[in-house]
């Protein structure tokens, strides 16, 4: 059994992984500060160090440098925020096997582990180089199987898939990535990266979409401090934390077109410049883009610069939606429901057939993401052994006919009523939203509002397949609003 040792000084974080790691068969010892962990490195015996960057008493950095200087080949994996990445990179130069960003991802934080411990095993096994290498790249291949559930099942489909991700992995060519939101694009494009030579360099993505046209150039190429109104340090663009790895670009046909000029210059020398900086700096970086929309067809409206488009694809994937992978949804479901009892410190066990049904034969328009918060929502309300109709979204239930013969007095959210055995889901009720009070009772009309408006919400993403360009566009709404309206309403 492989040992593995947190250091973390929030006391809740050291909980919840070492419940987590001890149901993956790992043996876990805990450290609430960098001094506890030092001592428990002697003690203890690790076969691989998962640290907060940040700590009480001494940094990440500092840490590591004494964790090696002690144990030069043991691989340590440092958790970090999104403002920290830069600093993380720099860590990893000076030892650190990866990295993790907040909020922390079970599955994430077992994958990289997983290929921690597989890369020092091969260094164990084998002192010749270029053996090591490949043997290195081929356990990683058989280590990602414990963590596929949320890209790849059994379904033909998802078969196609991960042979071409196989294919592509092991070469320097530029992918384009298709798939519908919530499929799972930047999953495979993590994938690609995990299977390539570069897989011990960093992986950086960027959601194109979520990012305004003034600060686009900035996190992509960086800037000098005083280049422009706000420039108060000199930052670091992601082209360049990326430097001997993988960039991933997602939705990149939202890119600003003046932007896309920039890129192309980019992906043909392999240069960048920061604004208001008077050199180039070269790297060396794989880019991976993704979009749902095709970019051939949005270079034919104007929207995507032709010449960027035939840069990019070398290769093509295309991710297929959840419903044309039926058998892997259970699959998914229960890798999901793993998750979520670990994070609700719950025992459910697993799905009536009556919700396997219903999984079964939802479209699934938001895809794995859409699957993922179902099964988040209905863990959440779950009271029994097992997840059942009741705990169900109405959508959900709503949108099949089926004949349900479980017995439930009431869902635990109290919108949908099952009385007796039976009940064709024709004829089932949703307890209204929104009713008109009588003239005795005080009613809050802004909270109906509220209501109206995130029903509306959840309608419009529903009608355009969860593309939040489109919703913002038939709300009549930036997507920087619908985004807020999105985190506000906790959709």
């Amino acid at each position: 059994m492989k040992k593995i040792l947190v250091i973390d000084d929030d006391k809740d974080v050291c909980l919840l992984l070492d419940r987590f790691l001890q149901r993956q068969d790992f043996e876990v010892a805990v450290a609430s500060s960098g001094k506890e962990g030092l001592e428990k490195l002697k003690d203890f015996g690790p076969d691989l160090i998962l640290t907060d960057f940040k700590l009480g008493d001494i940094n990440g950095g500092t840490l590591l440098q004494k964790v090696k200087e002690s144990h030069p080949d043991l691989p340590v994996i440092i958790i970090t925020g999104y403002s920290d990445i830069k600093v993380a990179i720099e860590v990893m130069k000076n030892g650190a096997f990866d990295y993790v960003t907040k909020p922390l991802f079970p599955e994430e934080i077992l994958s990289t582990i997983n290929k921690a411990l597989a890369s020092g095993d091969d260094s164990d096994s084998d002192s010749n180089t270029s053996n090591q290498n490949t043997s290195t790249l081929d356990k990683k291949t058989k280590t990602s199987k414990k963590s596929k559930g949320y890209i790849f099942g059994t379904s033909q489909a998802s078969k196609n898939l991960l042979n071409q991700i196989n294919l592509v992995a092991p070469t320097n060519f530029s992918v384009i990535i298709y798939g519908e939101s919530g499929s799972g694009k930047e999953a495979v494009a993590r994938e690609i990266h995990n299977k390539s030579p570069r897989n011990a360099k960093p992986f950086v993505a960027m959601d194109c979409g979520a990012i305004s046209k003034e600060l686009a150039a900035s996190e992509l190429f960086g800037h000098i401090k005083g280049s422009f109104t706000g420039a108060l340090t000199d930052k670091t663009g992601l082209f360049e934390l990326a430097d001997g790895g993988t960039i991933f670009l997602d939705e990149v046909a939202n890119l600003p077109y003046d932007i896309q000029v920039s890129l192309l210059r980019v992906v043909q020398e392999r240069k960048v410049r920061p604004i208001g900086g008077a050199k180039e700096k070269t790297v060396d970086v794989r880019i991976l883009v993704a979009s749902n929309e095709r970019l051939l067809n949005a270079s034919k409206t104007g929207k995507f610069r032709e010449d960027l488009y035939y840069r990019f694809n070398e290769f093509e994937i295309n991710v297929p939606a959840l419903r044309h992978r039926d058998k892997d949804i259970m699959m998914y479901a229960e890798y999901m429901l793993d998750g979520v009892n670990e994070e609700l410190n719950k025992e459910i066990s697993g799905f009536s057939d009556e919700v396997v049904e219903v999984f079964k034969n939802y479209p699934w328009h938001g895809n794995i993401r859409e699957l993922k918060n179902v099964v988040r929502r209905a863990a959440l309300l779950c009271q029994f052994d097992i997840i059942k109709v009741a705990n169900l979204p109405f959508e959900l239930v709503n949108h099949n006919h089926i004949n349900f013969s479980e017995t439930v007095d009431e869902a635990q959210d109290g919108s949908i009523q099952y009385i007796n055995t039976n009940y064709n889901r024709d004829i089932m009720q949703e307890a209204p939203r929104l009713q008109v009070p009588s003239r005795n009772t005080t009613v809050d009309l802004k909270e109906v509002a509220k209501e109206a408006e995130a029903e509306l919400i959840i309608r419009t993403l529903h009608e355009v397949n969860f593309n939040k360009s489109k919703a913002a566009k038939v709300l009549n709404i930036d997507r920087k609003t619908l985004y807020n309206k999105i985190k506000y309403y906790n959709l």
